[in-house]
């Protein structure tokens, strides 16, 4: 009987390390596609910079923006990645930070187009609720809650 209950954890073990590995295999694909992609980004970017100058500097401010928290959210992405290989887990905090800067990209794109009041409302509330969000989870994070133990 014993032997059986053996196994059974054993079988736990070995598939909870199966899971680890294919999940550090993915990420890792991740991560080099994250890292091709902002090496792309940043290059079309340089590229378009004569194409940028000849618009108007409405327009042209308005793609450098745009570009640029494209690129950041690339990067906050790939923070979280990394922060799950360092940690074993992801931090609800990157997370937020990086919605917030996909949103912030929108409410740029938003700055420059006609929009209705009710959607910038939402938006406004949106990123609210996600200030609020973060901080909570750095006020109750686990790391925190332990040093306080």
């Amino acid at each position: 009987m014993s032997n059986q209950i053996d196994q059974i954890k054993n079988i736990g073990v070995i598939s909870s390390k199966i899971f680890e590995e294919c999940a550090r295999i993915i990420l890792s694909l991740l991560i080099v596609i994250i890292l091709i992609t902002i090496s792309w980004a940043v290059l079309k970017t340089l590229v378009g910079l004569k194409a940028i100058f000849s618009k108007e500097i409405h327009d042209a401010l308005k793609q450098v923006m745009v570009n640029a928290l494209t690129i950041l959210a690339l990067l906050e992405v790939f923070r979280t990645a990394l922060a799950y290989f360092s940690e074993g887990r992801v931090k609800v905090t990157y997370i937020i930070d990086t919605v917030l800067v996909v949103i912030l990209t929108e409410v740029m794109v938003f700055w420059f187009k006609d929009i209705e009041y009710s959607k910038i409302l939402m938006v406004i509330a949106l990123v609210l609720s996600l200030i609020v969000a973060r901080i909570l989870a750095i006020r109750f994070s686990p790391a925190k809650i332990k040093d306080e133990l």
